[in-house]
């Protein structure tokens, strides 16, 4: 039987980092400089490692390697988003546009290659965790004034507790970067966007031109809130401009 997703805990003032990598010297300059930085900091060297800290620990994000010894990182980016769902940086040496996109696909929040720049490094894992989402309630929260709610198609979208609630009220599992793109859309409906305006709204940088992350999580949203998603109606492409959230939205 399939074991549930368990929700992604709130990030605490000192969040917890779980860095995954089977190379010391590298586990040792990420504990270093983001323990410097307010962040605590565990590590493991393998999947194995992984799974007992997350069943044990509370980890508000991971730092996930590709090339670990044993299960390859992308086996363990899917284990995470069947089992948790936290934000999840991949942080490689691989820099194939093939694994990038399949690292995406599977639900990371942000590709980031070796060698890096620990500055940057930070700066992307402060956004993800400004986004990252806190448990999502299983029944339509009671509104209050202090909710921020978009009606669109019977959806709704609520950015106080970070869920998307659909036609029935059932609650509907985004990712991090998935919610944060729909956010987007939604506050921006009926405006062509392209993949640099969408990628600044999310991460605060323009979309480098072999960069198909945006594209990845179109994709992965379709699925989730379009009838047919291989003819979407709500997130509609462009041609040479970029994509259009047409659906009326309405602020609740």
């Amino acid at each position: 039987m399939a074991v549930p997703p368990s929700p992604a805990p709130t990030p605490s003032p000192q969040a917890h980092m779980l860095v995954v990598d089977d190379e010391p010297e590298i586990t040792q300059l990420l504990s270093r400089y983001f323990t410097t930085h307010g962040f605590r900091v565990s590590v493991a060297s393998d999947g194995a490692q992984l799974r007992h800290l997350i069943g044990t620990e509370s980890i508000d994000i991971v730092m996930l390697d590709l090339g670990l010894p044993g299960e390859d990182g992308l086996s363990l980016t899917r284990y995470l988003r069947e089992h948790w769902q936290g934000p999840v940086i991949i942080v490689t040496g691989r820099g194939d546009s093939v694994d990038r996109v399949v690292g995406l696909e599977l639900g990371a929040d942000d590709y980031v290659t070796k060698p890096f720049d620990l500055r940057e490094l930070l700066a992307r894992v402060r956004s993800v965790l400004r986004r990252s989402s806190p448990p999502s309630p299983t029944r339509m929260p009671v509104p209050n004034s202090a909710s921020r709610r978009f009606a669109f198609d019977g959806y709704v979208l609520d950015t106080q507790s970070h869920g998307l609630f659909g036609p029935h009220g059932e609650s509907i599992d985004l990712t991090t970067g998935e919610f944060a793109l729909l956010r987007v859309l939604v506050e921006h409906a009926n405006k062509v966007l392209s993949r640099d305006q969408l990628m600044t709204h999310m991460h605060g940088r323009d979309a480098g031109p072999y960069d198909r992350s945006i594209d990845v999580q179109i994709g992965r949203l379709r699925r989730k809130i379009e009838l047919d998603p291989a003819s979407p109606q709500r997130i509609k492409s462009i041609r040479g401009a970029g994509y259009l959230f047409s659906p009326s939205v309405q602020r609740l």
